[in-house]
């Protein structure tokens, strides 16, 4: 039966809407991590927004999701300043979710947060840089695993320098997944491009060519010259075709030998192209011929499980080409493999935060 629209009683008091209509009835009311994703603000997995480095270190957090929104380095395909929202935004589900593939709950087990953006201003790129590397080290030297939603490649430098500073005197080896081995000494006479941070950080000795592993490598870069400069410093690369013949586990398992080489920890750096464009589409320079999302998510969780890892970064998710989520699906996946590798280490009563060796020091982001 229709209710009737309301109307002015006779003694002139306005009606009760809230009772006429049922509104004032007692309702559940959710807390803020249970609601839709699509509800409020926008975090990693709906967790807390923590931005301040001293209430991370006194909540202990394990792992906290930083983002970069830097695309000024690009060569190609701008956008991927947007891509560390696009990250935040492509998850359906929320609340304490549950890892299928490792029988985990792992915000249960692990105390994770969202600890905002480095503080990035457009066309800019040195201030960009700087404010991404002290963002990243400010976190690391919490104790807390930083995992830094990119952004181009570029950023790589800044985030994987801070975690290497923080470190010390440990050192950390890197397993970098990608279509490209982003070793170029420069691109059109600039120094810090996409193309070229993994020379810049072996260049700065942040780490040993030796214990720089890449994955995935296809297609019709870099040329001769540069691969030259990569064998004369000791890189170690394995192509797709070597993926598709020995298979991705195989593969993986030999990566992790190799960037363990000496290092105590893993920086992982993982850009999205590595995954074939027809299932990664939003990213700045698509690559044919890559891995299966499975193939890459499954090589995370590997990896995860078997290193100490020091970091991670998840970059070129550029929105404006993802028609369909996809890319950052993907990428947003990525970071969640990981977390759920750790709490599996955390249940099984093993260390997950860093203890630092040196205090922190490298300022606050403007």
């Amino acid at each position: 039966m229709r209710k009737r629209p309301p109307q002015h009683s006779p003694n002139g008091h306005a009606p009760n809407f809230g009772t006429q209509w049922g509104w004032d009835r007692e309702y559940e009311v959710y807390d803020d991590f249970d609601l839709p994703s699509y509800v409020g603000p926008s975090t990693f997995s709906n967790l807390p927004w923590v931005t301040d480095p001293a209430e991370l270190g006194a909540r202990r957090v394990d792992v906290a999701v930083i983002g970069a929104p830097f695309d000024d380095m690009v060569t190609h395909r701008p956008g991927t300043r947007f891509g560390p929202r696009a990250i935040r935004e492509a998850q359906y589900s929320t609340g304490n979710l549950n890892s299928l593939q490792l029988d985990v709950r792992p915000f249960e087990e692990l105390t994770v947060v969202d600890a905002g953006d480095a503080n990035i201003v457009p066309a800019y790129w040195e201030r960009g840089h700087a404010m991404i590397y002290r963002k990243v080290r400010e976190v690391a030297a919490t104790g807390a695993i930083p995992i830094i939603l990119g952004g181009d490649h570029s950023i790589t430098w800044p985030s994987a320098s801070a975690v290497a500073e923080v470190r010390r005197p440990g050192s950390i080896g890197i397993v970098h997944f990608d279509a490209h081995a982003d070793t170029a000494p420069d691109s059109f006479g600039q120094l810090a491009s996409h193309g070229t941070p993994m020379r810049r950080l072996i260049e700065s000795g942040a780490v040993l060519g030796r214990n720089f592993v890449q994955v995935g490598l296809r297609g019709y870069w870099p040329p001769t010259e540069v691969l030259e400069w990569m064998r004369e410093h000791g890189l170690r690369w394995h192509l797709m075709t070597e993926i598709e013949e020995r298979g991705a586990e195989a593969v993986i398992a030999d990566a992790i030998a190799e960037a363990l080489d000496g290092p105590d920890a893993i920086y992982l750096s993982v850009d999205i192209d590595v995954v074939d464009p027809g299932s990664a589409p939003g990213t700045g320079t698509p690559e044919p011929g890559g891995m299966l999302p499975r193939e890459l998510l499954r090589a995370i969780r590997q990896i995860v499980g078997a290193v100490e890892l020091a970091g991670m970064d998840i970059v070129e998710v550029s929105p404006p080409y993802d028609w369909a989520e996809s890319t950052a699906m993907i990428a947003n996946r990525c970071a969640l493999e990981a977390i759920s590798a750790l709490a599996v280490k955390r249940r099984g009563g093993r260390e997950v935060r860093f203890a630092p060796k040196v205090a922190a020091g490298a300022g606050s982001p403007a």
